[in-house]
């Protein structure tokens, strides 16, 4: 998974400068998801809904640095652990604190936050090497200018970021942390999957690179790929393209070790592409903003298109035939019940409601039609999405309709034309709604 990757991002989408050969391979060998959507606008709502397959809303992962995965959830890699899976997270964790004790990133260590206290390693996870929240996305543990955007006033050029990558409790890494931080998650889940290879024991690996959320960075050999460009351009498009090689290092590698047509990858992004602040605060400028949505209306903390709709691939030799389209809206909390019927695992018996399905019947053209709505909430914004008709509100009132196979950029409102419909997708949001509110009192429990 990116971080603030917008769904123009990649060249399989057209993009007009950007180069993401090995995306684009992936695409090709397997099967795009031309509508795939992030359940959250920004980032840790939408990691929880791939490690749950559950609304961020039920555990109150409502924003970025919010809440954490509590004990009483499910994840995915304990799930798997059933079936005999090892299990490893590398990149950006989001989802909890990782240290009691020290100053770290956003929330660690201090201790009125112990409370948010949850690591990977206690969440189902054999290895690790996480980060709290972002780091830059070159020589990740050095603070760059803040003409990078997004570092802290209070943070001094070329000293410690503030932010570390943790193996487990309280076990800070200091080695083989320079240049690209794409390259430097890689170097960690390479090893990991030849030692599972070595030891004929099957693997789950969870990637969620740092590219290219703030502050974008990048080296020469990737911003000479866009020389044409402005600089800023230059360190964006390269970062993308790094992280582009990361995924061709390891289809490569899957290939070497002769398991890639029994190998089940996703990729997708955690939300839209970001803002400007300018945007967001009047008067107040944050920069270029970069990355396309291509044409789709808003962006980074928009349920508008633009902000939750992502690039969306899987690949599995095997199973999925190359060329592969899926037309029907699917979302990140479908991994986990994918995942789950694709070994054998009936997660009816955990006894909570899942906001996920499988994706298996779509891209075997099995099913047309999404069977569960997709329901959005984030600060006053809701949405809904039941396959080409989306219900969209701000505070609850003034309801929009939008007809997303005619209208992709959410341009014409058609609640005054079809009050039926906006009926309907209203009462099946509501009751959504009531389910989200069930789970918040600790009734999934």
């Amino acid at each position: 998974m990116a971080d603030d990757q917008g769904w123009g991002d990649v060249g399989y989408n057209g993009h007009p400068h950007l180069k993401t050969p090995h995306l684009d391979a992936m695409a090709q060998n397997g099967a795009v998801f031309s509508r795939f959507y992030s359940a959250g606008s920004v980032c840790s709502p939408t990691r929880a809904s791939v490690m749950t397959g559950r609304h961020p809303a039920r555990m109150v992962i409502n924003s970025s640095n919010c809440g954490h995965l509590r004990d009483q959830e499910i994840s995915l890699a304990e799930m798997v652990k059933e079936k005999g899976y090892r299990t490893g997270h590398f990149g950006k964790w989001h989802l909890g604190t990782l240290t009691r004790y020290i100053l770290d990133a956003n929330r660690g260590g201090k201790k009125e936050n112990d409370l948010y206290y949850a690591p990977p390693w206690e969440h189902g996870f054999d290895v690790s090497f996480v980060t709290e929240s972002k780091v830059p996305t070159w020589d990740p543990m050095i603070t760059p200018s803040q003409s990078a955007e997004d570092v802290r006033a209070t943070l001094i050029e070329g000293e410690h970021f503030g932010t570390y990558y943790w193996t487990g409790p309280e076990k800070r890494v200091t080695e083989n942390l320079k240049g690209d931080d794409s390259r430097i998650i890689m170097d960690r889940v390479i090893p990991f999957i030849e030692k599972s290879v070595a030891q004929r024991q099957t693997f789950l690996s969870i990637i969620w690179f740092h590219a290219p959320h703030l502050p974008v960075l990048t080296g020469k050999k990737y911003k000479s790929l866009y020389s044409q460009l402005s600089d800023d351009q230059q360190h964006y498009y390269g970062v993308i393209s790094a992280l582009d090689e990361q995924v061709g290092r390891l289809r490569k590698k899957l290939r070497s070790l002769c398991i890639a047509d029994n190998t089940l990858v996703f990729y997708t992004s955690d939300n839209g592409p970001e803002t400007s602040l300018e945007v967001r605060e009047k008067n107040i400028s944050y920069g270029m903003a970069q990355g396309l949505t291509n044409g789709l209306r808003g962006r980074k903390r928009s349920l508008h298109e633009g902000g939750i709709r992502v690039p969306g691939i899987v690949e599995w030799p095997a199973k999925i035939n190359p060329g592969t389209r899926v037309e029907v809206p699917c979302f990140t909390s479908d991994y986990f019940p994918t995942i789950a019927h694709i070994l054998g695992i009936d997660i009816n018996k955990y006894q909570r409601p899942y906001d996920g399905e499988s994706l298996q019947p779509y891209w075997n053209k099995q099913k047309q039609k999404r069977t569960k709505a997709l329901a959005f909430k984030f600060g006053n914004q809701l949405a809904l999405i039941d396959n080409y008709f989306k219900l969209y509100s701000i505070y609850d009132e003034e309801y929009r309709l939008y007809d997303l196979q005619k209208d992709f950029a959410e341009e014409n409102d058609l609640s005054s034309l079809q009050p039926k419909r906006v009926a309907v997708l209203q009462s099946l949001y509501q009751a959504w709604n009531l389910s989200v509110q069930n789970s918040n009192k600790g009734a999934d429990y």
